[in-house]
């Protein structure tokens, strides 16, 4: 289950980006991941749910994108989604065509609260 390597350095990124704003709450990370990168989204979520449980980051929330693999036509230049193993140009036909997404494997953002932790928990 590589989804509980990937959350894990997912959490390293995050714990480096929260040094940076110290007292400061992480709030929402997000993922952009492509379908050739063969990574499982609920067993990802397991995972990171998994490493962040009873830890300042438990409640931050873990959002997905699943990127569609999409190519780009030689002739045309036409971009579109390649389904089913069909990688021919759906406008033109043409057969020489690249893949442009669906590989990612990527940290979109990360959301820090405008108010410290201690400051959210006196209000609470």
């Amino acid at each position: 289950m590589h989804e509980l390597g990937i959350a894990a350095s997912v959490l390293d990124a995050v714990q480096a980006e929260a040094q940076k704003y110290p007292g400061m709450r992480m709030s929402r990370v997000g993922l952009r991941i492509g379908e050739l990168a063969a990574v499982d989204p609920e067993a990802l979520r397991f995972a990171f749910e998994a490493l962040t449980r009873e830890t300042e980051f438990e409640s931050m929330a873990l959002e997905i994108e699943m990127c569609p693999r999409r190519h780009r036509c030689g002739d045309c230049a036409t971009v579109f989604e390649a389904r089913d193993f069909v990688f021919a140009c759906p406008r033109c036909g043409a057969s020489h065509t690249e893949c442009i997404s669906g590989e990612e494997l990527e940290i979109a953002y990360l959301e820090v609260d405008d108010e410290p932790r201690a400051a959210r928990t006196q209000s609470a």
